[in-house]
């Protein structure tokens, strides 16, 4: 069955088929799918779809900056939240490939303080799928006193604080969005390779990707491309956006279109990965959600047809973003926003960039 607003773009003649979305035109060619989307939704940002991890259309719309007047472009750097999680995974896939950690052993195997008797049953498949058990709480200690938010602490110590509380529930028995699972991932990972964290990230994935325009830390020694984030535009609110360090892995990244399209290729497409690490990152571990690690993996109708697709999406301070990619075409979708549009109406906008709809 068609969403309304699939209905009201076919009856306007808009063409809802990859091959309309992915045609090989000039990058910045009209496409009428995009130019009704932003015209109905007030879009600022970035689209970008390619293949193979190449750009074979790229377009900014609206405003980085709507105080100065600044125009978004397509090297604007946007706050990717949640992806973060997704990159912090295929780290961790290639220290499991160098034998420095594995999926299925407890974390007391790295964090040898860390609480024995839950220690012993949470690994991080089960952290990196968000279905460990482990309590969050950052969030309650965050509400008693909210300068909790302001205080930063290294991994392990941010761990001892709040993420050694009782589960919640036996892991791999529900999926819970919580920010300590990847406080445990990255002190596992910072004990794993005895460095930082974002060290580990920038020498593992980053810099072998070559992602030049994705890093994280305080926003005041972030790319002077930055877009600032918004929760309103009319008039404009800015909505603040302080990520503490232990908090990154969760969704403290910041990137472009250009990075974000360039790693969904040499992650999902090339050998990067060892066919082990793919197959995991492939694999769905809550089913419930669609979660498999750091992102989840979903199914796209096209033709009425099935056809599987990484899906990593990000929605914090006023950024919002989407990387989605078809595994069978290697096509990629990839969508930032600063002005807090609704996750739905970009994922749905997505969908149809890909020519999928929701079957009956």
């Amino acid at each position: 069955m068609l969403h309304r607003r699939d209905l009201l773009l076919a009856g306007a003649g808009l063409a809802l088929t990859p091959a309309a979305a992915f045609a090989a035109k000039p990058l910045e060619a009209d496409n009428p799918l995009v130019d009704a989307f932003v015209k109905e939704q007030g879009f600022n940002g970035v689209v970008m779809l390619g293949q193979a991890g190449k750009p074979t259309y790229a377009r900014a719309f609206g405003l980085a900056d709507i105080e100065a007047g600044k125009p978004a472009s397509l090297d604007t750097v946007y706050g990717i939240a949640s992806i973060s999680k997704w990159l912090t995974a295929t780290t961790v896939l290639k220290l499991v490939e160098a034998g420095k950690l594995s999926l299925d052993a407890p974390i007391t195997t790295w964090l040898p303080d860390y609480r024995a008797d839950t220690g012993a049953k949470v690994t991080l498949r089960r952290l990196l799928s968000n279905s460990s058990g482990v309590p969050n709480g950052f969030m309650s200690a965050a509400k008693a006193d909210p300068t909790v938010l302001t205080f930063e602490l290294p991994a392990r110590e941010a761990v001892r604080r709040y993420a050694e509380g009782d589960l919640a529930f036996e892991p791999g028995a529900r999926f819970d969005y919580a920010m300590t699972n990847w406080m445990i991932v990255t002190a596992v990972i910072e004990a794993a390779t005895g460095r930082g964290y974002a060290d580990a990230m920038r020498t593992i994935t980053l810099d072998p990707l070559g992602l030049k325009d994705t890093d994280a830390g305080p926003a005041a020694k972030a790319s002077p491309r930055l877009a600032a984030g918004y929760a309103a535009v009319a008039p404009p609110q800015r909505r603040p956006n302080t990520t503490l360090s232990f908090m990154t892995a969760s969704g403290g990244y910041r990137s472009t279109a250009s990075d974000l399209l360039k790693a969904a290729h040499r992650i999902f497409d090339t050998g990067f990965l060892s066919p082990a690490s793919q197959q995991a990152l492939r694999t769905i571990e809550v089913a419930s959600d669609s979660y498999a690690l750091g992102g989840r993996i979903r199914t796209l109708w096209v033709d009425g047809k099935p056809y599987p697709a990484g899906w990593e999406t990000g929605n914090t301070a006023g950024y919002r973003s989407v990387l989605g990619h078809r595994f069978d075409t290697r096509t990629s979708v990839v969508i930032l926003n600063n002005t807090s549009l609704s996750q739905k109406t970009l994922d749905l906008f997505a969908d149809k960039l890909f020519g999928a709809v929701t079957p009956a």
